[in-house]
C-alpha cells in the first residue's frame, strides 16, 4: 500500500519541485495529498501494532505454561504411619511343630516370620487450637494379628475384626482441665508392655503380656487432676471382647502418679465376669475375674531406665468356686550405650497356681537379654537371647511325648517404620 502511494505521488512531487509557479488549484491538491499521507500513516500504525501484540500474546503461554497439578489426598491435622516387624527365631529344643510355647508374638521356631505389618492413622486433640475431638485407627496383619484377635474362644466373630487392632474416637469434655472420653476399641493398659516392638525394651513379650487382656471395647474416660496425678475409669464389654459374649460389662479404675518428671507409677484394678455364654438354654457362669496390676518406671539417668511390675489375679468360674490364682511380676533394665545402640534385660516370674495361664500348675520364669541397634530413625535390628524355664516339664522337644523344663531361643528382629507421628505409638 505504501509503495503504491509513493508511485502515484512521484509525478506530482516532481512538478512541485520544478522551478515554476503553482496555481491555487495545484497548491490545494498538494495539501490534500499531504493530508492523505498522514491519515495513511496513522491507519498503518493502528493495524500493524495490534497484530504484532496479538502474536506475542498467543506465543506467551507456550513459553511459560502453568504446571499440571497432581491429584493428592489431604488429611488435615492427621498423621499416617506404616510399620513392618519381621524376625527369625531359633529354638534349641527344635520343638515339634516349630512352636515357641507361651510366646505372644514370636510364636514360630526355626522359621522366618512376619510378626506384624500395618498402618496407624491418628488425629490428635489440640485444645490450644480449639480442636476437642480426635480419632485413631490401627490396622495390622501377621502372626501378632492371630494372637491378638484370637479365635471364637474370646470373640464371637473374630474374622470381622481380625485386622482392626484399635479404632476409637476421642472427645474432650470442657470440665475442669478437660475430661477425655474415648469410645471404641483400644489396647489394654494392664501391664507395661505394648503392641509396637519399636517402643519395647525387648523384642519378645513377657508372660504377663500374653496372659493379661490385649484389648477392650467400650467407653473410657481420663481426667488429669494436676501435673502429678491423672485418673481413669473404663466401662467395657470385657477382656478381649469386641462383641460381648456374656452380656456382662467389666470395669477398670486407674491412677497414674508422677511424683517427679523421671518417675511414673501406674496402678490398675480390673473387675469383670469373663465367662462366656454356655449356650442358648444355659446362663453364663457368674464367677468374677479380678486383676490388681501395678508398674513403675524410673529414668535413673539419661542413659539408664529401671522398671518393675507386680500382678495379682483371681478368677472364679462360678461365684462359689475355689479361686484360680496367678501371682508374680517382672523387672526391667535398659541402658543406652550410644544414641544408636542399647542393651535391655528382663526377668519375669509367673506363678500359675491352678494352671489358669498355661494349663499346668507350675512356676514359670523368663530371662531375656536384648541388644538393639538403630542405624537410622525408622530402622532397627535386635538380637535377643531368651531362656524360659519352669519347675515342671512343660516345653516341647523334638521327640514326641518328651517335655523339657526349659527352652532357649535366639532371635533376630528387623523393624521398619515411617510416618508423621513421633515418639511412642
Amino acid at each position: 500500500m505504501k509503495l503504491l502511494s509513493l508511485a502515484l505521488l512521484l509525478p506530482i512531487l516532481a512538478v512541485a519541485q520544478a522551478p515554476m509557479n503553482l496555481t491555487e488549484r495545484e497548491k490545494m491538491l498538494l495539501d490534500k495529498i499531504a493530508a492523505l499521507e498522514e491519515r495513511l500513516s496513522a491507519l498503518e500504525k493502528r493495524v500493524l501494532v495490534p497484530a504484532a501484540s496479538t502474536v506475542v500474546a498467543t506465543a506467551q503461554p507456550a513459553v511459560a505454561a502453568a504446571p499440571v497439578e497432581k491429584p493428592s489426598i489431604e488429611l488435615p491435622d492427621t498423621t499416617v504411619n506404616f510399620f513392618f516387624d519381621g524376625y527369625y527365631a531359633w529354638n534349641t529344643n527344635r520343638p515339634l511343630g516349630r512352636v515357641n510355647l507361651l510366646r505372644a508374638y514370636d510364636v514360630t521356631a526355626n522359621s522366618f516370620g512376619i510378626n506384624q505389618t500395618g498402618m496407624m492413622a491418628e488425629r490428635s486433640v489440640d485444645l490450644a487450637a480449639g480442636k476437642r475431638w480426635g480419632y485413631r485407627l490401627d490396622l495390622m496383619a501377621g502372626q501378632a494379628t492371630e494372637t491378638l484377635q484370637g479365635a471364637t474362644a474370646n470373640e464371637n466373630r473374630p474374622q470381622v475384626y481380625r485386622h482392626v487392632f484399635q479404632a476409637y474416637g476421642t472427645y474432650v469434655v470442657p470440665v475442669g482441665q478437660g475430661l477425655t472420653v474415648d469410645f471404641g476399641k483400644w489396647a489394654s493398659a494392664l501391664g507395661p508392655e505394648g503392641n509396637y516392638t519399636k517402643d519395647q525394651i525387648n523384642y519378645s513379650r513377657s508372660y504377663f503380656f500374653n496372659f493379661l487382656p490385649f484389648y477392650h471395647m467400650g467407653f473410657r474416660s481420663t481426667y488429669a487432676v494436676n501435673d502429678k496425678l491423672s485418673v481413669a475409669y473404663w466401662l467395657v464389654n470385657g477382656a478381649n471382647q469386641t462383641e460381648d459374649f456374656n452380656g456382662f460389662k467389666s470395669q477398670l479404675g486407674q491412677a497414674v502418679i508422677k511424683p517427679t518428671k523421671n518417675l511414673t507409677w501406674t496402678l490398675n484394678y480390673y473387675n469383670g465376669q469373663e465367662q462366656r455364654d454356655a449356650g442358648l438354654s444355659l446362663r453364663a457362669p457368674r464367677g468374677r475375674f479380678h486383676v490388681v496390676d501395678t508398674y513403675a518406671f524410673l529414668n535413673a539417668t539419661e542413659k539408664l531406665t529401671l522398671g518393675g511390675e507386680f500382678d495379682y489375679v483371681i478368677n472364679r468360674v462360678e461365684s462359689n468356686d475355689a479361686p484360680q490364682r496367678i501371682t508374680g511380676g517382672a523387672a526391667y533394665f535398659r541402658y543406652q550405650f550410644t544414641p544408636k545402640a542399647y542393651f535391655g534385660q528382663r526377668y519375669t516370674r509367673l506363678n500359675d497356681h491352678a494352671g489358669l495361664f498355661s494349663g499346668v500348675q507350675q512356676s514359670l520364669n523368663d530371662l531375656t537379654s536384648t541388644f538393639g541397634y538403630r542405624p537410622a530413625d525408622g530402622f532397627e535390628t535386635r538380637l535377643e537371647y531368651r531362656r524360659d524355664f519352669s519347675n515342671a516339664p512343660f516345653f516341647l522337644r523334638s521327640d514326641p511325648g518328651s517335655l523339657s523344663k526349659h527352652q532357649d531361643t535366639f532371635t533376630l528382629g528387623l523393624l521398619w517404620w515411617f510416618g508423621g507421628k513421633r515418639g511412642s505409638w
